[in-house]
């Protein structure tokens, strides 16, 4: 079982599948209408809709909140769980 990173505690609550409310957000890498993408302290996140939107963003506390349809949510993984012999390999 993987173990979870120390830092930043990470939380969501979806709300009807049209409010998303996050803690533990580092960065945000890119968004548009149907796509937002979220650098977590757990892992890259990816989530997937129609009219999205982000209301708050204040990364100073880790906390987002996003607006409109969620369709999908998928970590895309840690990057802190590679072992540094597996970098030099991709």
């Amino acid at each position: 079982m993987a173990e979870i990173p120390k830092g930043k505690n990470h939380t969501m609550m979806l709300d009807n599948r049209a409010k998303l409310v996050m803690t533990g957000a580092e960065d945000v890498n890119g968004f548009n209408e149907e796509t937002v993408s979220v650098k977590t302290s757990c892992g890259m996140l990816i989530i997937k809709g129609q009219n999205l939107h982000i209301d708050k963003l204040n990364l100073e506390t880790g906390d987002v909140t996003i607006d409109g349809k969620v369709n999908a949510m998928q970590y895309l993984g840690n990057d802190t769980s590679k072992s540094r012999l597996s970098k030099l390999f991709k």
